[in-house]
């Protein structure tokens, strides 16, 4: 729990503890309205990835700029409390990418987003990846501005997820379950969590894949391009 984003407050709060986030909250919708009149002017197609801790969201950006770098210009920001143990990850794919380390804040924002953007070659690149902090909970209260929210569910975790932290995957246009060359291994009935899914956020897409054999990951790879395709078709 971080004191910025409001993730203390209760029904019991006070009134000035809850005038400052709504307060912060207002901040933030200026800024990531901000962060996208940036991004329109580079033409730049922005990604923003939320996940829990471990469920695959750098492994899944490691394989995607291989399968993407010769087509499009990318670059990366990388959200974490400590170490650039990420960013360096992607900086060996010959990417440009920028860490955010914010200490004890558990969730990234529009301007941490801001601020990094300007440590980046904006005008040369095409889809820009925001990998949030590992949380399911503060990352989805915040706007960075992206053009599309995912969030990533690993087998490992469990089919509860969904239902005990909707928020995130009602916030989410694709919810994408991974590590499913795990299922053998794990009491995860996926058409029954794809179900919940979509009972939370009926216009949600689910789709499921594997980083490691790479099943299942056509489908994400022809959604990215179709997304960008349709941004640019906006721009035009």
């Amino acid at each position: 729990m971080c004191k910025e984003c409001g993730c203390g407050i209760t029904e019991t709060s006070d009134k000035k503890a809850i005038e400052v986030f709504e307060d912060i909250l207002k901040y933030n919708q200026f800024q990531a309205k901000h962060n996208r009149e940036h991004f329109e002017t580079y033409k730049i197609y922005a990604i923003n990835l939320m996940s829990a801790p471990g469920a695959g969201k750098t492994t899944l950006l490691e394989k995607t700029l291989e399968l993407l770098k010769d087509k499009y210009r990318l670059g990366v920001i990388e959200g974490d409390l400590e170490t650039e143990r990420d960013a360096e990850r992607i900086r060996q794919k010959g990417i440009p990418v920028y860490q955010i380390t914010t200490g004890s804040a558990c969730h990234l924002d529009a301007s941490l987003v801001h601020k990094a953007m300007h440590h980046l070659p904006m005008d040369q690149i095409d889809i820009l990846f925001v990998e949030n902090i590992g949380n399911l909970v503060c990352p989805a209260n915040y706007d960075l501005g992206t053009h599309l929210n995912v969030t990533l569910l690993s087998v490992p975790e469990g089919e509860d997820k969904p239902e005990k932290y909707p928020l995130i995957f009602k916030s989410s246009e694709l919810i994408v379950i991974t590590k499913i060359d795990l299922l053998p291994y794990f009491d995860f009935n996926l058409d029954r969590v794809k179900e919940q899914i979509k009972r939370i956020n009926p216009q949600a897409k689910v789709m499921a894949l594997s980083s490691k054999t790479g099943e299942g990951f056509e489908d994400w790879i022809d959604f990215v391009e179709n997304k960008l395709k349709e941004y640019r078709q906006k721009l035009v």
